[in-house]
């Protein structure tokens, strides 16, 4: 016999943004649908989508295949207030912190280093916790539009207790289930490897969620390292991942994850990112900000002016592992 109603057994104090199922159905429901020439510039795309105040999601991290030239800009144009979805992260929620750009955070996995933890204790930024599978849920209750799914984990952890979830007797089974509600980001930022000129999209290695988090968000941002024919993307329909028509903008970024790498394209950049760690550890945080993002106008001018053509065609060498990627 099915119970005639669902009792509550537990629920987490942390804060979260009440889902609107019917709201986001018909936001997706009315986006346009033509295709149209959707390329513009970082800047562009960054002032025209990202907010004050917004509800940001990325695919995976500064480490691989991240939005980093798009952070970059972020910070670039000192927004404000933003709300991260930190799922499979890694720094990039630090350097979005020491620009003063986050308030808020829910945490998949990611660094927490000095920049964090002084935010955290200073109450400059709230931070609550999830995992990165929840995370993962959570958008994909925004792309179906429902407003919660259930889980087999979290439940029971101190996870839970600071999360959003709450934890329910299954009415099928007679067990404890946990909920999470569901997420519909502001603006979904992520880096592929190929796209065209409409927004359809190729990720190749891998990833976290990109669908889910490009179907959930209300507006999507894509860099790309390579801008294809849209002949090609017709030649192979199944190997696209995100499809036109839930795409904002596109922005040409090659290299666009640097210091960061692209699997089959080019790797890390080691000495960059140990840059980054010791402007941490030394609080010199404002120097680097400065010399990589505040003296700089443009992805573009980085590249040229701060990484030099010979460290990239380094890079390109040094990625020896294509298979599977491009070839």
């Amino acid at each position: 016999m099915m119970a005639d109603t669902v009792p509550m057994l537990d629920r987490g104090q942390g804060e979260f943004r009440p889902p609107d199922p019917d709201a986001a159905r018909r936001w997706a429901r009315d986006k346009d649908r033509r295709l149209v020439d959707k390329r513009i510039t970082e800047q562009a795309a960054v002032e025209r989508f990202v907010a004050d105040g917004s509800y940001v999601s990325y695919d995976t991290n500064v480490w691989r295949r991240g939005p980093s030239s798009l952070m970059r800009e972020i910070i670039r144009q000192r927004k404000r207030d933003l709300w991260l979805a930190a799922k499979f992260s890694a720094h990039d929620a630090t350097l979005l912190t020491a620009g003063g750009c986050v308030s808020k955070i829910d945490v998949g996995w990611m660094e927490v280093g000095r920049i964090i933890t002084d935010a955290v204790r200073d109450g400059r930024v709230k931070m609550y916790e999830w995992t990165n599978g929840a995370l993962a849920y959570r958008h994909l209750a925004g792309a179906l539009g429902v407003p919660f799914l259930p889980l087999r984990f979290v439940g029971g952890t101190d996870v839970f207790r600071y999360s959003g979830a709450c934890l329910i007797e299954d009415p099928y089974t007679g067990q404890p289930v946990c909920l999470v509600p569901a997420v519909n980001p502001d603006v979904a930022l992520i880096h592929v490897n190929q796209c065209d000129i409409y927004g359809n999209a190729r990720v190749f290695g891998p990833g976290l969620a990109p669908v889910e988090t490009a179907m959930a968000s209300r507006y999507v941002v894509l860099s790309t390292e390579e801008i294809i024919d849209t002949e090609e993307i017709r030649k192979h329909p199944a190997s696209t991942t995100i499809p036109y028509y839930v795409v904002d903008a596109v922005v040409h970024a090659p290299f666009g994850c640097y210091p960061g790498s692209v699997p089959g394209l080019y790797r890390a950049d080691l000495e960059h990112l140990m840059e980054f760690g010791a402007a941490q550890l030394n609080g010199a945080m404002d120097a680097y900000l400065e010399k990589w993002i505040y003296s700089v106008a443009s992805h573009t001018e980085m590249l040229e002016q701060r990484v030099g053509l010979a460290k990239m065609q380094q890079l390109q060498a040094d990625e020896t592992h294509t298979e599977g990627y491009y070839t």
